[in-house]
């Protein structure tokens, strides 16, 4: 498959295209760079990086990120082209991110650096909006997923709720 092509089709089905038109996802996809991780590559640190307010999504491959966010260790693993990474990053604020990628198999990802979308708040107003607000429910998402597993292994581990 065409690697432009590729990279229009990932980015149409990803969470942060959602209400897009194919227009907004073609102009999206031009704001992006493209970056190719190998896996014979060492960890890359992002920490202090070019990259540091950049979201990733994945196009191709499996990259895992270690992460610790305020002294928390969390990992994400990006398995299918769309996910998403980087967020906390992306928007901003005062939260201390060190993270690494590990490469899982050879990979490539979208990256869209913070500022670059902050300059489309004055020419297309409409993308840079519905690309936070996606940006938002995604992680909504996750919290809500997570919460969800959540109760149910207290659930599980307690005996509760007569469902185990």
């Amino acid at each position: 498959m065409d690697g432009k092509l590729e990279i229009l089709i990932t980015l149409a089905h990803s969470k942060l295209a959602e209400d897009l038109s194919a227009e907004d996802i073609a102009l999206l996809a031009g704001l992006m760079s493209v970056q190719h991780y190998m896996l014979d590559a060492a960890e890359l640190t992002l920490d202090g990086n070019a990259l540091q307010d950049a979201l990733m999504v994945l196009v191709s491959g499996e990259v895992e990120i270690l992460a610790t966010v305020n002294n928390e260790h969390v990992m994400l693993e990006l398995e299918h082209p769309g996910d998403l990474a980087r967020i906390i990053s992306f928007v901003g604020g005062h939260v201390a991110v060190d993270a690494r990628i590990k490469v899982r198999r050879d990979s490539t990802v979208l990256l869209l650096k913070r500022s670059i979308l902050e300059d489309m708040l004055d020419t297309h107003p409409r993308l840079a909006y519905y690309v936070m607000r996606n940006l938002v429910r995604h992680m909504h998402d996750v919290v809500r997923r997570s919460n969800t597993e959540k109760t149910e292994m207290a659930n599980y581990m307690y005996c509760m709720h007569g469902r185990y």
